[in-house]
């Protein structure tokens, strides 16, 4: 009897123990802090850290979803809340959230040509559409590369156990194909940080264990559940920033789709020892710039509850207590020094080039951690890379091994292009690339430019050989022709004929390679053939007969160049460097017209060699007012062809605007030259901004006709000249839309006035 008295009341016991469990969330476990998705307006869980951490509230387990799986896994991996207000504030943040990244990291060597292309799209050749739509708006390889070392480094050093970090932590994210949430409690920190945080369309998606991994709060925006069932603690704090999702445009496409693939989440807690902080912040998805002002807001909304919370949790940490355990955890972590490279790709080709590009088996004692970086940013840099993804394990020898997942690109790459301008010089441009990427990288390119003005075909095969010292070797092919049949005539006028027709022809090979990250040099030789057609009178008819002039001959040139200049037209930061010296052997044939002075048909050789540099560099990059200052010159030993107009035509031209390179300015044509500008930029609006160019311009020696029909060159530095440019610029997603005018002193008309749209660029010319 005293027997089943004493069952009856431990069975008693257990039903009121498992009543409490479930009301109260009874457990002596300490305190739990569940942190919310919601992009950009998630930070504000930083604040919301930096309030409790003040007041002593110890946090002894973190769960989180895609922005609060970011700031709780900095959290859990030992960073302070002063140290990840201060990440996130910092420019390499911001860099991060838009996909860019910061010009010491930029490989100049990998870049390609510049040509007037608006916008490219990628083409796979065994699917045109499905697998061509590209799956993110941002470039994620800052974002990784930085992740990987931060959270991979950590977690490699801690044994890949969430639970061994310095705070316990767990992180959801959507397995989309079994449409479930997926808890990550091991394995590596910034994989699954990473799945968690995969906004679609924003960031790419990447798989972890051979599955396909979404943004958590697609199925899980506020993981209470998981902090409940992993950890069950004895108090949660939920900090979240998420608000009800508004009926979606019918043209928001991102909106569109995540509609149609999120479940709803419910913000509410399953017991009611809690408190859940709405931090309300005005702060969007995507306001990556607005990270202060969602710091803010979190620690506001905060310390608005505080004092519930105090009440609720006796229990106090330190600052010298938090400190302290820090440090200890910090000093579990070694330093990043790679002593071996795992490449992995979806790829049924050996894709070596790209462990050959980063390490290099006689390399002794490993790869730092700085250049381990250079050499990443390089080999992510190469066109046939479209998406790499690192992870880390700790070897024995407390170095680490890089697992590197490499993608190749699509195998084609079609850019289109052009000039649109209220001027009859309307250029348009396409382009298309085939690249293949094994053993090695190469490439096949054909572009071409269309238009009244100007037209162009390229061809050009290009090889980049593995190494962790790169060199590159192209061959190529180039036709050009400019038809100048009145520059300064409107859209709708056509004057002919024509005054000046150009043709050249030329093909070459070059070999380049590294100086820096923004410096590459370039070695080349080409041969060419130039015919150029023209009056020498302005005073010509349809029945009148040009001059030819054709000059057949090789170049030899090395080219070093250093740019980290913000864009390729119109740029308003950052610093330009060219230098080039040329030799060119050449036999020039001159074929009077009816509009010549001499009539005997004119061979002589040429042989020359040409320097030139060119210097541009922008100021106080961060104002909204950019002052630059731009120095470009020329000496060449070129010597006089068979008439005034020949060797004007064969001489370099001052071209500091880009409009100069669709007029012909005689006035602006010198053999040895000069000139100085100033660059000022007013920043308007975020895309809006009003430019003044103005440039002083002196010939060191200018070429002259005398009344004889002879020529020769004139008195040094005669004929000083000046420039100026005044433009309205929007730049669009495109490209920029700009209103310009152009000021040269002494054409007839001296002030130019246009409208466009586009890039004004060309291929190079032959030696010109």
């Amino acid at each position: 009897m005293y027997k089943r008295t004493k069952l009856k009341a431990f069975l008693g016991l257990l039903l009121i123990l498992f009543f409490l469990k479930g009301h109260f969330c009874f457990a002596q476990r300490g305190v739990g802090l569940v942190l919310s998705g919601g992009g950009a307006s998630g930070l504000t869980h930083i604040g919301v850290l930096k309030a409790l951490e003040e007041r002593g509230i110890p946090i002894d387990y973190i769960s989180g979803t895609s922005a609060g799986a970011l700031v709780g896994g900095l959290y859990a991996a030992g960073y302070s809340p002063k140290e990840i207000e201060e990440f996130v504030l910092s420019e390499q943040f911001q860099l991060m959230s838009t996909g860019k990244v910061n010009s010491e990291k930029r490989f100049l060597f990998n870049e390609e040509d510049l040509n007037a292309g608006l916008f490219n799209f990628n083409v796979s050749k065994d699917s045109i559409l499905r697998k061509s739509i590209p799956l993110n708006f941002v470039n994620p390889a800052l974002l990784d590369f930085e992740m990987a070392r931060t959270f991979g480094v950590i977690s490699a050093c801690n044994g890949s156990d969430f639970d061994s970090l310095f705070v316990p932590f767990r992180c959801v994210a959507s397995d989309i194909v079994n449409k479930k949430s997926t808890v990550f409690n091991d394995g590596n920190l910034n994989e699954a940080i990473r799945a968690s945080m995969t906004f679609p369309f924003y960031l790419n998606p990447i798989k972890v264990n051979g599955i396909i991994y979404f943004d958590g709060g697609l199925y899980n925006n506020f993981p209470v559940n998981v902090m409940y069932s992993e950890f069950n603690p004895d108090y949660i704090i939920g900090s979240n920033c998420a608000v009800s999702a508004s009926k979606p445009n019918e043209k928001d496409f991102i909106g569109l789709i995540q509609h149609m693939m999120e479940t709803p989440t419910e913000y509410k807690l399953p017991c009611e020892q809690g408190i859940i902080i709405r931090t309300n912040t005005a702060v969007g998805t995507f306001q990556f710039d607005e990270v202060k002002q969602a710091i803010e807001d979190g620690y506001r909304a905060t310390i608005l509850v505080i004092d519930s919370i105090e009440m609720q949790i006796k229990r106090r940490v330190s600052a010298e207590e938090l400190r302290h355990k820090r440090d200890v955890f910090k000093q579990k972590t070694r330093s990043l020094v790679v002593s071996s490279i795992t490449i992995d790709s979806n790829e049924k080709r050996n894709l070596s080039f790209a462990g050959k590009s980063l390490y290099s088996k006689n390399k002794v004692g490993g790869l730092s951690a700085d250049l381990l970086q250079k050499r990443y940013f390089r080999l992510s840099s190469n066109p046939q890379i479209e998406f790499m993804y690192p992870t880390f394990d700790l070897k024995k020898d407390s170095s680490f091994n890089l697992n590197l997942f490499v993608r190749k690109s699509n195998d084609f790459k079609v850019d289109v292009g052009g000039h649109l301008c209220s001027r009859s010089v309307n250029t348009g441009y396409i382009g298309l690339t085939y690249r293949r990427l094994g053993k090695a990288a190469s490439s096949l390119h054909a572009e071409t430019y269309f238009g009244k003005f100007y037209g162009s075909a390229k061809m050009e095969a290009k090889f980049d050989f593995p190494s962790v010292f790169p060199i590159s070797i192209a061959t190529y092919f180039v036709l050009n022709r400019w038809d100048y049949f009145r520059s300064f005539a409107t859209f709708f006028e056509d004057v002919q004929p024509s005054f000046l027709v150009q043709n050249e022809l030329y093909f070459g090979a070059k070999l380049k390679h590294p100086i820096s990250n923004n410096a590459k040099g370039t070695f080349e030789f080409r041969r060419f053939k130039l015919i150029d057609e023209y009056y020498q009178t302005t005073q010509f008819n349809n029945k009148d007969t040009t001059d030819v002039t054709s000059l057949l001959g090789n170049n030899i040139c090395y080219e070093i160049l250093n740019n980290t200049l913000n864009r390729k037209q119109f740029a308003s930061a950052g610093t330009l460097f060219n230098f080039k010296i040329r030799y060119v052997s050449s036999q020039e044939r001159t074929t009077p017209g009816s509009t010549a002075v001499f009539d005997s048909i004119v061979r002589q050789p040429h042989n020359w060699i040409n320097l030139s540099a060119e210097f541009q560099h922008y100021f106080f990059p961060k104002s909204p007012i950019h002052f630059g200052l731009h120095f470009k010159g020329m000496l060449n030993s070129q010597s006089l062809f068979a008439n005034y107009t020949a060797s004007l035509l064969s001489l370099p031209s001052f071209s500091v605007l880009p409009d100069m390179d669709t007029y012909f300015l005689p006035e602006y044509r010198s053999p040895q030259h000069f000139g100085l500008g100033l660059n000022l930029v007013g920043k308007l609006s975020k895309h809006m901004e009003l430019r003044i160019d103005a440039y002083y311009y002196q010939p060191l020696l200018i070429l002259q006709k005398n009344n004889d029909g002879t020529i020769e060159y004139s008195q040094p530095f005669e004929g000083s000249s000046y420039i100026a440019s005044s433009s309205l610029i929007y730049h669009s997603l495109l490209g920029p839309l700009r209103a310009t005018v152009n000021y040269f002193p002494q054409q007839i008309n001296p002030f130019a006035i246009q409208i466009s749209f586009g890039y004004v660029l060309f291929n190079e010319r032959a030696v010109r």
